[in-house]
């Protein structure tokens, strides 16, 4: 982390899961929450990549099949167990293969909602008992930019990227009574190992010079309003979405 980087004291010794954490954005939240102090544990369904991340964070890594509904419940209770409580959740896993709508069957819309919407809504589940106890918590949702753009052969990606604004606007308001805040983060492009397969450097130019700020979103840009939107000094902020975009929008 950079010495110019914020430091958040409420986000020491915090225990915070975080979905996808083994690449690309996930990782970066693994990163930034380990270098606050905080006690992480994130799953992964790459076993070999979020094992090195573990190792080089001091964070606990789970593998788990977020699509497998039993194996998620599971897998929070080891968490718990593991951190001795959750106080912070960051649902950021998804994927965002492309698709076009004569391609999408019955079992492909199924696993794609399973993959990019159902867990999060599982995931929280597991965790607000640990937050009851714990007299409040935070849970942090990726949504994407994509749907508000429109951007073509994302459909069903971006149908369960839409419907995570409303789940967090829901969840807010049902867990507010708990002290549990629910926020969700829209990030614009950002740049990483798996974005890259899908721009070439000609439209990353595109994208940057549409952009108000012409800087490339690094997975630390989305890390920052993270660490912000989990830290107590947001202890009043919960049910929006919030924007990391470099104003593409």
């Amino acid at each position: 982390m950079s010495g110019n980087r914020a430091i958040y004291p409420s986000l020491r010794g915090k225990r915070v899961f975080i979905s996808g954490g083994a690449s690309g954005i996930g990782e970066g939240f693994v990163e930034a929450f380990a270098a606050q102090g905080a006690q992480v544990a994130f799953c992964d369904v790459a076993v070999a990549a979020g094992s090195a991340v573990a190792l080089r964070t001091g964070s606990r890594f789970f593998a788990c099949d977020l699509t497998d509904v039993a194996a998620v419940q599971s897998m929070m209770a080891q968490v718990e167990e593991a951190l001795g409580g959750i106080d912070v959740v960051v649902n950021n896993a998804a994927n965002d293969d492309r698709h076009s709508v004569a391609d999408v069957t019955p079992d492909y819309w199924d696993q794609r909602m399973a993959v990019n919407l159902r867990h999060l809504f599982f995931v929280a589940q597991a965790a607000v008992p640990a937050m009851q106890r714990a007299g409040g918590g935070a849970i942090i949702n990726l949504g994407s930019i994509s749907w508000h753009l429109g951007l073509p052969d994302l459909v069903i990606y971006q149908t369960a990227k839409a419907a995570i604004e409303g789940l967090t606007r829901g969840l807010a308001r049902e867990l507010g009574p708990d002290n549990i805040r629910v926020t969700s983060i829209i990030p614009g492009n950002v740049k990483t190992p798996r974005q890259e397969q899908w721009y070439t450097p000609e439209g990353e130019a595109e994208i940057v010079a549409a952009q108000c700020l012409k800087g490339r979103l690094l997975p630390a840009d989305v890390a920052a309003l993270a660490l912000f939107l989990a830290s107590d000094d947001a202890r009043l902020i919960t049910g929006h979405e919030y924007w990391v975009d470099a104003g593409w929008r």
